[in-house]
């Protein structure tokens, strides 16, 4: 039995550009989300589940305008409103997956402090959920021409 295909479809080709371009991208986002949770906070004195997803909505189609327009710019296909809808799904799972990060962390494990919320919600689950969405943004947003996204063989 031969492993060679099994290897090659596994692999990951990274493109040094495409990875710098899509970490400038989040960053951008990332900035966005936080001044904008920031702002809702204070000033206008919303309550903390509405400001951040006001927030986390104008950071994803922060983070979607700069790929769609940088990163992945010769990858267009399919309508704008279907890639975004895409995009935010890859988004909240990546979201999801830093709360998971931090429930684990917290309720499992019962590292229950200020540094071990941290570490286990922005760093440890940041990290995951940025695997989660570069892969999810590559493979199923804005696919290479001829790559088949992995559910259809």
């Amino acid at each position: 039995m031969t492993w060679a295909p099994l290897r090659a479809r596994l692999r990951l080709r990274l493109d040094p550009r495409e990875v710098l371009s899509f970490a400038a991208v989040g960053l951008l986002a990332y900035a966005t989300d936080l001044a904008l949770f920031t702002w809702l906070r204070g000033p206008l004195d919303l309550d903390p589940l509405t400001a951040k997803a006001l927030s986390f909505v104008a950071g994803c189609t922060v983070a979607y305008a700069g790929n769609a327009l940088g990163t992945y710019r010769d990858r267009a296909s399919g309508t704008p409103w279907r890639r975004y809808a895409l995009f935010f799904a890859v988004n909240a799972a990546g979201a999801l997956v830093q709360l998971l990060c931090l429930a684990v962390s917290h309720y499992g494990l019962g590292y229950t402090s200020q540094r071990a919320d941290t570490v286990s919600g922005a760093g440890v689950g940041m990290a995951l959920a940025t695997l989660l969405r570069f892969w999810g943004t590559r493979t199923w947003v804005f696919r290479a021409e001829g790559r088949l996204a992995p559910w259809t063989g």
